[in-house]
């Protein structure tokens, strides 16, 4: 899911990339401040990595450790890394933690998203 996602993101596809979060009321996504709902952490990417309409760096995902909270729910912690696109230039970092919840077999969303940028 991680793979597809950074995927979407270097593609320049915003929905694809939100795609993963579940569309609901209740789903988080927390940073400096607490979004709820796909809409608003939509509002929030379009204002932030991608306010020109595309992704101003490439993303990668690094050091993911993923355990099960119960049958259709699990806990993934890993490292993003944000770089100049073309190149191995790190322009950012940081730590995040999913919950993810199962929606049918082999299906996953993300329904609580804590993302921090590393100093």
């Amino acid at each position: 899911m991680l793979e597809s996602s950074a995927r979407s993101w270097n593609a320049g596809d915003l929905e694809s990339f939100l795609d993963d979060y579940l569309d609901a009321p209740g789903t988080a996504f927390v940073g400096s401040t607490v979004t709820y709902g796909v809409d608003e952490i939509r509002r929030r990417y379009r204002s932030s990595y991608w306010r020109t309409g595309q992704p101003a760096q490439h993303l990668r995902f690094e050091d993911i450790a993923v355990r099960p909270l119960g049958p259709d729910h699990a806990l993934a912690l890993g490292r993003y890394v944000l770089l100049t696109p073309g190149t191995t230039t790190t322009e950012g970092t940081g730590w995040f933690s999913l919950v993810l919840q199962r929606i049918q077999p082999g299906e996953w969303r993300i329904i609580h998203d804590h993302s921090s940028e590393s100093q």
